[in-house]
This record gives C-alpha cells, structure tokens and sequence, in this order.
C-alpha cells in the first residue's frame, strides 16, 4: 500500500500482516504505550472489535477514498458489520457536529470498559479480521496465552515472581510464563539488580544485549571477536576479557553461540566459563544444541555448585532486534523465576518445559519444520517459474490462503528481489536439521522430511550460501 499522510482521528483501512485490510480510527495511544522502534506508524482502533495496532503508514489507506473497493473485495459478516459500525459511527459524529456547534465529538469520548487488546503482526490473536467461516481462534487453548492483562501496569520490583508473572500450566506439564509487564506490550519493566555476562554477539545475541541494556540491566559482555563488543560499551555495558572472568564476575550468565562445538568449548575450554563458576552462580545456554550437549553442561556446571538452565529462543534477527523472541527454557526453575526481567527484555513470551534437554528437544523440532518448510517454499517457487507460471502470482495465491504467514511472505519476497541478507544463517539451520535427524534416530523415529530438506540445504552450502539467509535455499534448485 501506498504511504498517506494521516492524522489522529481519520478514518482507515489498515492491513495487519496477512489479514485483509479493515475498518478503523487512528487514536492516540495510551501514554505508556511505547510506540515500535524504527516504524513510521500510527495507532488504530478497528471498528466492530476491541483490538489496537500499530499499523505501518504504508499499510493505510483513507477510508472514503477506498471504501467501494474494500467492501467488493471482502464479504464476510464480520466485515460487513464492522463497516456498518463505522457509518454509525460517522451518523453519530455528523449529529454531534450538527449540535455542538461545530465542536465535533472530540468531548463525547468514552472511556473504554474493557482494557485495550493491543495486537502485533505475529500475534495469533486476531479472529476478528479472520474469515467466519474459521475455526474461531477462542476456541484455541493458546489463545488464552494471548489474553494475560495486557493493559497492566509494571509491577513493584517488591512483589513476589507469582504477582509479577502470570503463570498457566499447560495438560503437558510444561508453564508459560507471560509478564504483565513485558517489553512487547509497553516498553517498561523493572530490571534484576543481578549483575548479567552475556558471551557471544552474533545475529542473535546482539540483539538481545541491545535490549538487556535499554532495559536497565547491568550487562557484562564477551565475545570471541572483541571489536564486536565496541558498540556494546558504548551503550553503557562492561567488557569481559574472558568468559571466566564474565562468569566469576556475574551472578547470571547467559551464552548464545553458533553450535554444540562452540557451546562445549565456552565452557570447558581454556579460561572457559567453568573456571569462573562458584556456588549460586548461574548458567544459561541460550544456543541451539543438541539434548545431550545440554545434559553434559548442565552437569559440570551443576558440579561446581552451579545453577543450570537451557533457554534457546524461536525467531529472527529482526525479532531479537525488537525484543520479540519466543524463549524455550527448561532445567533448574528457580534459575528461570530469576530471569524473569531478562526475558521480559528480549522476548515477547517463555515457556519452561521441564527438565534439562527438554528445551533442545522442542527447538530442534521447530527449526526441522521451518527448514522444511523453507525447502518447500523454494521448490514450489522453482516448479512455478520451470512450468511457466508467475512466482510473483503464486505469492500473491499463497499468501490469500490457509498457509499465509509474515514468513511466508517476507521470505518470499526477499527471493524474488535477491536478497539473501541473513535474519538466520542458512548454515545454522541446516545443523538443526542435522541435530533434529539424529534426535530422531536416537528415537527410533522417522524423519523423512526433514533428512529430503537436509540434502537441499547441504546442496546450498556446496554453491557457498551458508553465510546467507535460509532462503537461500532456494539457490539449490537453480543450480
């Protein structure tokens, strides 16, 4: 969509990620609601819903001048009784105007009686703008994770971690934990007064760092190449020489690096973690590891009188540039309840799934199906383009239909432009998959899937696509 110039108070249409465009006011926001770094975007209240977004001025459109276009390209009820919300609307405003004056209703605003739903593009909760003929999203247990008072204000750093969290235990037996405070809902929280280390800056960690310290948190950084650290110091955190000394100087110690390898070795190594670990100290391995890397950490770590915890994270760069990461953590749960504001920091959610090697176990199988699912987008681009179809078209299909996803659609369109700049390395996930066929086999458990993907991005990495984005998977089929 084309950018407009807009004010507070216009009508719209504002499309939220793979959702149609839809009916609604751009407000002001709430004064503790922290507007997205780095977006040019307003606040919008859509008609026939309680739902708030932050929508991208290039996702709005005025409302008259697009009205009979939107109402011929959407049907449903939904829709329609949100347009006719927003002709009461305007009924009501004209009678107003009529009566005061020329004033405008601008003094006739109520206060709403529910708190505000304040919606993200990823965010699941968005049955309103879905077709009725849907599964309603309500009836969808992760629904409830969504519906944690998102318009709380932060709590006393005083309260007890069960005031501060809300906390749902799930049939699994795994908790999802979903501050009232959390970084993606206001921008605010209260930091640990713990001192925090974090070793290793890459895609991932750099963000995360980026957010601890905007957050307040004193951080302690480390990295095997130094001059990452530079602009870290310069945004307030200390330098580590060593990640012993990181460890003996910090109470907690997170560590976020490329693969088992470079885990073992942060902690076992020469002046490695391990030598700078003392009783009540804390260790978290935040990479993406194998369950028996994790077990073998967790027990020397443990073995020096150290606490352990497993936290790898779901997403992207650009979501741990935003501080929207999903955290899976398992292992000691007292650890987890102490991390509590760092996690708020970097992520939008966290679950913590049991004991150690659990966490590894479900992130091996989330990143085996998104690099299956890569593999399988880059096909279906290629057979397009080989059978004589329009890829650009087959987007556009796709993203109008079940399997529509903001990853969908941004991997896509970064294909077709030729820009393989990587949000995750094509070679990271090609070792998950890796790992993931071996958890398998380990199981005795089939992965047929994943081991056809495997070879595909293993194809990709003989044509020198590592260092690039997995959708440069997509280069294996052209070659």
């Amino acid at each position: 969509m084309a950018a407009v110039h807009l004010r507070i108070g216009d009508l719209v249409w504002g499309k939220l990620g793979r959702y149609p465009p839809w009916p609604g006011k751009i407000v002001s926001p709430p004064k503790d609601l922290k507007k997205p770094r780095g977006k040019k975007c307003h606040f919008v209240k859509f008609f026939g819903t309680e739902d708030h977004a932050w929508i991208k001025v290039e996702q709005l459109k005025p409302y008259h001048a697009h009205k009979e276009e939107m109402i011929k390209i959407n049907k449903g009820k939904r829709f329609q009784q949100a347009v006719d919300a927003v002709e009461d609307f305007l009924k009501k405003a004209k009678g107003k105007e009529q009566n005061s004056d020329g004033k405008g209703d601008s003094k006739g605003k109520k206060t709403p009686s529910k708190p505000l739903k304040i919606l993200e593009e990823d965010d699941e909760d968005l049955s309103a703008l879905k077709d009725p003929s849907e599964k309603p999203i309500k009836d969808d247990p992760h629904f409830h994770h969504f519906l944690l008072s998102q318009s709380e204000k932060p709590a006393s750093s005083m309260e007890p971690i069960s005031k501060r969290l809300k906390i749902i235990e799930e049939v699994t037996g795994s908790t999802s934990i979903q501050a009232a405070d959390s970084t993606a809902i206001n921008g605010s929280i209260t930091p640990t007064d713990k001192r925090i280390g974090f070793l290793g800056l890459g895609l991932m960690g750099s963000g995360i760092v980026s957010n601890l310290l905007k957050m307040g948190h004193v951080v302690t950084v480390w990295n095997r190449t130094a001059e990452k650290c530079d602009l870290f110091i310069q945004e307030g955190a200390r330098l580590g020489r060593t990640p012993a000394e990181v460890a003996s100087m910090c109470d907690i110690t997170f560590s976020c690096v490329s693969d088992p390898k470079a885990a073992r070795d942060l902690v076992l190594g020469p002046s490695g973690v391990l030598q700078g670990i003392r009783p009540g100290k804390c260790y978290i391995e935040m990479s993406t590891v194998d369950p028996e890397t994790i077990t073998e950490l967790s027990q020397v770590i443990t073995s020096r009188g150290g606490r352990f915890l497993e936290a790898p994270v779901a997403g992207s760069q650009q979501l741990s540039n935003d501080g929207m990461l999903v955290i899976l953590a398992a292992g000691d749960r007292t650890v987890y309840e102490d991390c509590s504001s760092c996690f708020q920091a970097m992520g939008k959610t966290s679950f913590f799934l049991g004991e150690a090697g659990n966490a590894a176990r479900m992130m091996l199988i989330l990143n085996m199906v998104q690099g299956s699912f890569m593999a399988t987008i880059a096909e279906g681009l290629t057979l397009a383009q080989a059978t004589g179809q329009s890829q650009q078209t087959f987007l556009d299909i796709l993203c109008q239909g079940q399997m529509a996803s903001t990853f969908v659609d941004q991997k896509c369109q970064n294909i077709l432009q030729g820009n393989f700049k990587p949000d995750y390395y094509l070679k990271h996930i090609q070792k998950d998959l890796r790992l993931a066929i071996s958890m398998g086999d380990m199981a005795n458990h089939p992965t047929p899937m994943a081991a056809a993907a495997n070879e595909v991005y293993k194809r990709a990495k003989a044509l020198d696509q590592s260092d690039n984005d997995i959708s440069a998977v997509y280069r294996a089929y052209i070659h």
